[in-house]
């Protein structure tokens, strides 16, 4: 009996080994060796499964997850936790990559889109996705009708952008709305990680502060790491009292909130349409080239 790490044993039977074809020649001590060999490999393989288990999402079937908290946490947000099948499951999404979801819209027709789950691997046993619901939004009407207990569709990871802790210097990212949650996803991995030294400056654009997606943990990202994240808000309608941006994202706060253009640096963009032309628009004046540049 061998003795393996996290509690557990090994039983190998010699026998068996020595009725194997070339087994039947060696030496005691080399089988005893092989058997050892053996025991080391499997010895390996579950520390390899125990530091990397395996994700929950499969890229070419949806597979169901359930709701199992709701919470509004805006006139027209919410934040949804699904269940992995065990407590110990990990969604298995790398960091930059997002999920594609299916539902059914008000006419009852099939509807898909692509989400960043605010999570990330190191949240066991679940995911959470941030979801602003718009009026006649197609997908948001499945999302709005949503109980605890429903299931929901889910397909991945998808996605083109890729990152690795320390790939560049700085990080500039540009979000309005929802388009928040991949910025959010990657500025938790970033400052939750001591090893990643890359600084983060973020712009984020809304209407009014109760718009403000996950102001609460932004703000203490700023608060804990604040030689490490940035962040500079923007809103439509300010309260009276208001120290961030008024209006829309100009040139000038780009300038004034997000890294200089360098070959070490990259600026992230996620928004409505318009938004993400125009600040395209601004970047190339500021002489930011293509390669510095993601859009999600």
């Amino acid at each position: 009996m061998l003795e393996l790490p996290f509690n557990m044993t090994l039983s190998i039977p010699t026998l068996y080994f020595k009725s194997l074809p070339f087994a039947q020649n060696l030496e005691p001590e080399f089988l005893n060796g092989a058997i050892a060999l053996v025991a080391v490999g499997l010895t390996a393989a579950y520390i390899y499964y125990r530091k990397n288990p395996k994700g929950c999402l499969d890229p070419k079937n949806f597979k169901e997850f359930k709701l199992v908290k709701k919470t509004q946490i805006s006139p027209n947000a919410a934040r949804f936790k699904f269940a992995l099948p065990t407590p110990k499951s990990i969604l298995g999404l790398p960091v930059g990559k997002n999920i594609l979801v299916r539902g059914r819209d008000s006419q009852g027709e099939e509807v898909m889109r692509s989400y960043t789950p605010i999570t990330l691997d190191s949240d066991i046993g679940y995911f959470e996705l941030v979801v602003k619901m718009y009026p006649n939004g197609k997908m948001s009407h499945h999302f709005r009708q949503m109980k605890e207990g429903d299931n929901l569709a889910v397909k991945g990871p998808k996605g083109r952008f890729s990152y690795k802790p320390g790939q560049v210097r700085a990080l500039g990212m540009i979000a309005g709305g929802s388009g928040i949650t991949p910025m959010f996803q990657l500025i938790r991995a970033i400052v939750e990680n001591p090893k990643d030294k890359t600084k983060v400056y973020l712009i984020y654009a809304n209407v009014t502060v109760d718009d403000i997606l996950l102001k609460e943990e932004l703000d203490r990202f700023a608060n804990t790491f604040p030689h490490r994240f940035h962040v500079y808000n923007v809103l439509n309608k300010p309260p009276n009292e208001w120290n961030g941006g008024v209006g829309y994202i100009s040139k000038e706060m780009i300038e004034s909130h997000c890294p200089a253009p360098s070959p070490d640096i990259q600026i992230l963009r996620c928004g409505p349409p318009p938004m993400n032309k125009a600040i395209g628009t601004h970047l190339a004046a500021l002489g930011y080239t293509s390669n510095m540049q993601f859009e999600f």
